[in-house]
C-alpha cells in the first residue's frame, strides 16, 4: 500500500505520482489512460485556472458531470489545493441542482456541455466562473509530450482536519443535507477498504456507480490510488447492453455496485434461466439440486463479468438473503458493506464468504460502534458510530448536526442493528421507516419486504401504511408471467383443461397467493392486509434506493 505521512488527498496524489509513474490511473475503455504521473501536470494546470478565477483555499467548487476520467483528475486538482470540491449527482433536477449550488456558496461550476446546457434552459442563475468538463485538457499527457522542468503542484498547505467535500445526499426521504467530510475522514476510510480488499497495480476497477456519491468516490477512486490500481469508466449509462461488452474489455478485477444491480440480475437472469420448465422448477426446489444448480448458473455469470472478478463490493442498503444465499452457493467473490455518506462511508464490511450470512462483517479497524437500545436487553438498538470517518458535520445546518451528534462525538446513524456473537454486524431497518402496528408494536416494513421480494416473478416491493391497513406494493416481472400465462393456455388446450384468461386474472391469482405465502412467514402482527400490483418500477435515487417518501403520503 501507498506510504503516506499525512492523511490527506494532497499527499495521496504526491505520493501515487512518485511511487506509480507512468503506470495507468483512470480512463474510458478503448482509450489512452491519464497516468499517475501524467495527472501532476493536469492538475497544475487546472489549479492555476482556479487560481485566475479567484478560488483559494476553502473555497466551495462545484462539480457536475457523468463519470468520466476528467472527472477524476477536476476533483483531485480541487481538493489538493485546498478547496472544497461540492460533488453533485447528474440525476439531480435542475432546481435541486440550483439549491445544492445556493446552499453550498460555491464560487466555481464545472460542469459538463449537457449538464450546463440543462441548467442554462431552466434560466437558473449560476456561479460566475465555469468551466466545461470537456475542455480539461489531458491529451498532452497521453501524447506523452515533455513535463515542463520542475513541474508540480502548486503550493498549498493542506490539513488532516481540513474540509474536503461537502457531499449533498439524495436520500429516501427527499430531503438533501450537505455532508461535511475531511481530508482524514475520507483517506482514512479509503485505508479501511484496503483492509478488506488489498489492491495493486494489477487490478482494474470498473466504475458503475455515480463518482458524486461517497461510496463510489471513496472506495471507487480514492482506495485504487493507495495500490495504483486502474479505474475504467463508461461513456454510456450502464445499462445491460453496455455493461456486457465493456465487463468482456477490462476483465474487471474489482467492482462496486448496489443491491438492486445484482438482485435484478438474479430475479432477470438467473431465476428464469433455472426454471424454465417443470422439470427443472421441480429439481430448484430441492436444496441439493438448488446448490448444483446455482454453482453452474455462477460460473456462467462469472464469465460474463469478464472471468477476473475477485472483489464484487455490494452497498448502500441490505441485500435481499435469497439473493445472498444464490452468491454463497455460486461461490461468487462478493462482499458486503455498511456505512452512511456521515461515515465517508464505511463502517462495517467483509467478504461474503469470511462474514456471517445476511451479516455486514465486522466493524472496521479503530472505529467504535455501540447500541443505544430502546428496550435494554433487547440486543437490539440504533448504531451509533465514533471514528476518523466521522463527518464533521451538516453544512449551515448546526440544528440538524445537533441532532446527530453527540456531545462526545458519537454520530446517531438512525439505523437499527445489532451483533451477532462473532461481532458481525447486522442491520435491522431504518428508524425513520419504522411502522407502528396496530397493536402498538413496532414493524419494519424492509423485514416484510425480504419475504416479498424471495416469491415468484417479484422484482421489487414496498410496504407501506394506508388509512390504518399495512399495504404491500409490489412489481413483478411482467415478461416471465407472460410467458407463463401462454404455457398455461398452450397446456389447457392440451388437456381440456380450464386456464386462466388474462395475463391480469394471474397477476389478480398471484397477488392472493403472495399475500398467503408472506403471512405464513411473517409475525402475526405484521401480516399484510393487502397486497397490491404497482405496474411500474418505483423511483428510486441515484444510488438505487426506493424514494419512499413518494409512496407513504396517504396517512
Amino acid at each position: 500500500m501507498l506510504k503516506i505521512n499525512k492523511f490527506t488527498l494532497r499527499e495521496l496524489v504526491v505520493e501515487s505520482a512518485g511511487q506509480f509513474g507512468s503506470h495507468p490511473f483512470v480512463s474510458f475503455i478503448g482509450e489512452e489512460p491519464v497516468s499517475y504521473s501524467g495527472m501532476i501536470p493536469v492538475i497544475r494546470h487546472l489549479q492555476e485556472d482556479f487560481r485566475r478565477m479567484g478560488v483559494h483555499k476553502g473555497d466551495r467548487v462545484a462539480l457536475l458531470g457523468p463519470n468520466m476520467p476528467r472527472w477524476a483528475v477536476v476533483y483531485l486538482a480541487v481538493v489538493s489545493m485546498g478547496a472544497v470540491v461540492v460533488p453533485i449527482m447528474p440525476e439531480f433536477t435542475p432546481g435541486e441542482i440550483a439549491q445544492v449550488l445556493d446552499h453550498s456558496e460555491s464560487n466555481v461550476l464545472i460542469a459538463s456541455q449537457k449538464q450546463l446546457d440543462r441548467l442554462i434552459a431552466n434560466e437558473l442563475s449560476l456561479p460566475e466562473h465555469r468551466l466545461l468538463l470537456e475542455e480539461v485538457d489531458t491529451t498532452p499527457v497521453r501524447e506523452g509530450k515533455k513535463e515542463p522542468e520542475g513541474q508540480a503542484l502548486l503550493p498549498a498547505e493542506v490539513e488532516e482536519d481540513d474540509l474536503a467535500a461537502i457531499i449533498y445526499t439524495s436520500g429516501t426521504t427527499g430531503n438533501s443535507k450537505g455532508v461535511m467530510l475531511t481530508h482524514r475522514n475520507i483517506v482514512f476510510d479509503a485505508i479501511r477498504g484496503y483492509d478488506i480488499q488489498p489492491v495493486s497495480t494489477d487490478d482494474r476497477f470498473l466504475s458503475i456507480l455515480p463518482l458524486a456519491h461517497t461510496y463510489e468516490n471513496t472506495l471507487g477512486l480514492i482506495l485504487p490510488i493507495l495500490g495504483g490500481a486502474r479505474v475504467y469508466y463508461l461513456d454510456k449509462p450502464p445499462t445491460a447492453s453496455v455493461l456486457v461488452p465493456a465487463m468482456k474489455a477490462v476483465r474487471p478485477t474489482c467492482m462496486l455496485s448496489v443491491p438492486l444491480v445484482i438482485e435484478k440480475i438474479y430475479r432477470n437472469s438467473v431465476v428464469p434461466s433455472l426454471t424454465k420448465n417443470g422439470v427443472m422448477r421441480t429439481l430448484y426446489q430441492t436444496a441439493f439440486f438448488r446448490k448444483i444448480l446455482h454453482y453452474l448458473a455462477g460460473k456462467k455469470l462469472y464469465k460474463t463479468f469478464g472471468g477476473k472478478l475477485v472483489f464484487f463490493g455490494i452497498g448502500g442498503s441490505k441485500l435481499d438473503g435469497t439473493v445472498e444465499r444464490f452468491l454463497r452457493e455460486a461461490r461468487f467473490p462478493y462482499a458486503i458493506g455498511y456505512g452512511l455518506t456521515e461515515t465517508a462511508p464505511l463502517v462495517a464490511g467483509g467478504i461474503g464468504r469470511k462474514i456471517a450470512w445476511q451479516s455486514t462483517g465486522p466493524v472496521i479497524r479503530d472505529v467504535e460502534v455501540k447500541l443505544e437500545e430502546s428496550r435494554p436487553g433487547s440486543g437490539q438498538g440504533e448504531i451509533l458510530v465514533r471514528g476518523d470517518n466521522v463527518m464533521k458535520g451538516y453544512y449551515r445546518r448546526p440544528d440538524l448536526t445537533e441532532q446527530v451528534m453527540t456531545s462526545d462525538g458519537w454520530f446517531r446513524t438512525g439505523d437499527l442493528g445489532s451483533f451477532d456473537r462473532k461481532g458481525n454486524l447486522h442491520i435491522n431497518g431504518r428508524i425513520k421507516n419504522m411502522i407502528l402496528g396496530a397493536n402498538g408494536k413496532n414493524i419494519m416494513p424492509e423485514d416484510i419486504e425480504s419475504v416479498i421480494n424471495s416469491y415468484k416473478n417479484v422484482l421489487e416491493s414496498l410496504v407501506i401504511k394506508q388509512k390504518g391497513k399495512l399495504v404491500a406494493l409490489v412489481h413483478l416481472n411482467r415478461d416471465e408471467i407472460e410467458k407463463r400465462v401462454q404455457d398455461l393456455m398452450s397446456d389447457a388446450r392440451q388437456s381440456g383443461k380450464e386456464a386462466c384468461r388474462s395475463v391480469e386474472e394471474y397477476i389478480d391469482h398471484h397477488m392472493k397467493e403472495l399475500q398467503e405465502y408472506v403471512n405464513a412467514r411473517v409475525s402475526k402482527f405484521a401480516r399484510l392486509q393487502m397486497v397490491v400490483y404497482h405496474p411500474q418500477p418505483f423511483e428510486k435515487t441515484a444510488t438505487h434506493k426506493i424514494k419512499r417518501y413518494l409512496y407513504s403520503r396517504t396517512p
